[in-house]
C-alpha cells in the first residue's frame, strides 16, 4: 500500500520569551494507507504539535509533510482548508460541536463549509447516523447527548466528507470508561470496514491496544515505532 503520511525530518520549536523550545527534533515517519496509528509518550513530548502538523494545522520550523504525495508546507491558507475539508476528518477530546445545532446540522457542517448540497449527502448521512448509533438521536441538539453520544457526532462530522485519513487527539479523554471503549470500538470499525487511515494521539494503553502500530514518543523524537518490529519480523520469514 502507498504511503499516505511522510515527514521528513521535521523539527517544531516555539518562542518563550527570549529563547527557543524545541518541541520536535528531526521527526522522520510515514504512514500507510489504511494503517490504524497510536502515538504514544508523556505529556510535553510533542505528540499533539506533531498531529497538528500532520494535519495542516501549524507550521513545521523545519522539515516537510506529505499527504497522498503533496508537500501541505507548500500550500497556501486557501489550499490547506480545502484539502482538510475534503480528505481530513479531524476528532479532538473536546468535542467542538455547536451547541445550538441537532446532531444532523453538526455532522453536515464540513459539507456546509465546502458549500457543497447537503441533499446530495442524505444517503451517506443516513449510513453514518447508523454506523455511529445516533440515527434515533439525529434532531437532538449537543446538550441533549452524553459525553459518549457527542463523541460520536464529532466522528460522524469527521466522516461525512468520506476523508482519506482521521486524525484523533485524545478522542477518549474525557469519556468514560464503557464509553471509552465503545468509541475505541467504532474507530476499529471505521477503519477495518472503511479502510480510511486513523492517526490518534494517546496517553491510554487500552486505546492504543485497538492500533495495528504504535509510535513512542520521547523529548520530541520517536524512541521506538513497532513498524519497525513488524518489518524485522517479515524480513525473518524471507
Amino acid at each position: 500500500m502507498p504511503d499516505i503520511i511522510e515527514t521528513d525530518k521535521l523539527y517544531k520549536s516555539y518562542s518563550v520569551g527570549n529563547r527557543e523550545v524545541p518541541v520536535l527534533k528531526g521527526i522522520s515517519i510515514t504512514v500507510r494507507n489504511g494503517e490504524f496509528v497510536a502515538i504514544m509518550g508523556p505529556s510535553g513530548c510533542g505528540k499533539s504539535s506533531l498531529l497538528y502538523l500532520l494535519g495542516g494545522l501549524d507550521a513545521p520550523t523545519a522539515g516537510s509533510v506529505f499527504f497522498d504525495q503533496s508537500n501541505i508546507n507548500k500550500m497556501n491558507d486557501k489550499s490547506k482548508s480545502v484539502m482538510r475539508r475534503r480528505n481530513m476528518g479531524f476528532v479532538f477530546q473536546f468535542y467542538n460541536l455547536v451547541q445550538n445545532l441537532t446532531v444532523v446540522e453538526n455532522i453536515l457542517l464540513p459539507i456546509t463549509m465546502d458549500g457543497k448540497k447537503k441533499k446530495d449527502y442524505e444517503q451517506t448521512l443516513d449510513n453514518i447516523l447508523e454506523i455511529v448509533g445516533l440515527t434515533e438521536r439525529k434532531n437532538f441538539t449537543p446538550r441533549e447527548l452524553s459525553g459518549g453520544q457527542q463523541q460520536r457526532v464529532a466522528i460522524a462530522r469527521a466522516l461525512i466528507a468520506s476523508p482519506k485519513l482521521i486524525l484523533a487527539d485524545e478522542p477518549i479523554g474525557n469519556l468514560d470508561s464503557q464509553s471509552g471503549t465503545e468509541i475505541m470500538e467504532l474507530f476499529r470499525k471505521i477503519n477495518q470496514e472503511k479502510g480510511i487511515t486513523i492517526v490518534q494521539v494517546t496517553h491510554s494503553q487500552e486505546a492504543a491496544a485497538y492500533s495495528n502500530r504504535i509510535i513512542h514518543m520521547r523529548d520530541g523524537m520517536i524512541e521506538k515505532d513497532s513498524a519497525e518490529d513488524f518489518a524485522a519480523i517479515e524480513n525473518l520469514k524471507k
